[in-house]
């Protein structure tokens, strides 16, 4: 199976006043992205509104990126539902579709027992011969996952991974101390990308790389070079841009700097709103501070 290692933006997910994804625009950024030197894409995270989108409008955008991608760097598609079912049938497409590996999103309307959240995962683990990434986002997330349940899913010979978004980096070494070798952690933007790897993190997949790609490879370079003080230098340096992402609408964020930066990406999927103009001007100051 693939290793996954390093900067693996969060995509926006481009739509136009008609539904339609801007596949163009989609690509271009998959294409800049992996000439900036990122080790991965994926589409369909927090970033990229999937509890927004259809299952075509999906489809089309995991599609997009495969085919940018050219296997040049993996690509990790998100499955979410509230249905089990349906993770499943997402996950089986996208693997026909070309996808390296699974990014697994678990919706709720109803609360679940660990019972129930941790055969949502299996069920999607045991469906695809690829790598799957759980991930968990308390902020989000109606029902979370405890220790014991990663501690059991990172049994399973698919789940390798884990992105942890909850912000209490004690968690993910928590979450490292238990599982050993058994899964591979990954830094969110919630987290300090440099502590993470600092205590055993293999990298980050966030929105914000999507922004300063080639940043977020230096970081990563830098850190896994072991050169921390030049990396908390930098780290400081980047770290404005996740405080505006954690401040406003997480793919309205996203959007208004790529907007700036010359991608027509469009606004956030309704009833979303996009940033006003003051706060459009904040990330863009932002964007220049950083270079």
């Amino acid at each position: 199976m693939a290793d996954f290692h390093g900067v693996f933006p969060y995509l926006v997910s481009p739509v136009d006043a008609s539904g339609q994804i801007r596949t163009e625009v989609l690509g271009r950024l998959c294409d800049d992205l992996i000439k900036s030197g990122v080790h991965g894409l994926t589409p369909l995270g927090s970033t990229g509104e999937f509890a927004y989108l259809s299952n075509a409008q999906r489809a089309a955008v995991v599609r997009t990126t495969i085919e940018v991608a050219k296997g040049r760097v993996p690509v990790v598609a998100g499955v979410a539902s509230t249905s089990t079912s349906d993770a499943v049938a997402q996950a089986k497409a996208y693997q026909r579709l070309g996808a390296d590996g699974i990014l697994a999103i678990l919706e709720a309307y109803f609360p679940l027992g660990d019972a129930q959240i941790e055969s949502y995962f299996r069920a999607i683990a045991d469906a695809v011969d690829i790598p799957v990434v759980i991930y968990t986002n308390p902020q989000f997330q109606r029902s979370d996952l405890t220790l014991d349940v990663i501690a059991r899913l990172a049994a399973h010979p698919r789940i390798r991974y884990i992105k942890d978004a909850s912000t209490n980096t004690g968690r993910l070494l928590s979450i490292m101390n238990r599982c050993g070798d058994g899964i591979k952690v990954f830094s969110a933007s919630a987290h300090i990308p440099a502590a993470v790897m600092l205590i055993g993190g293999v990298g980050w997949m966030a929105g914000p790389a999507c922004l300063i790609p080639r940043q977020s490879v230096e970081l990563y370079n830098l850190c896994t070079a072991a050169c921390w003080e030049d990396a908390l230098v930098l780290q400081r340096r980047l770290w404005r841009l996740n405080e505006a992402f954690a401040r406003y609408n997480l793919a309205a964020c996203i959007k208004a700097g790529l907007a700036i930066q010359g991608y027509d990406v469009g606004d956030p999927v309704a009833p979303q709103s996009a940033l006003t103009a003051e706060e459009r001007k904040a990330v863009a100051a932002v964007l220049r501070d950083i270079g």
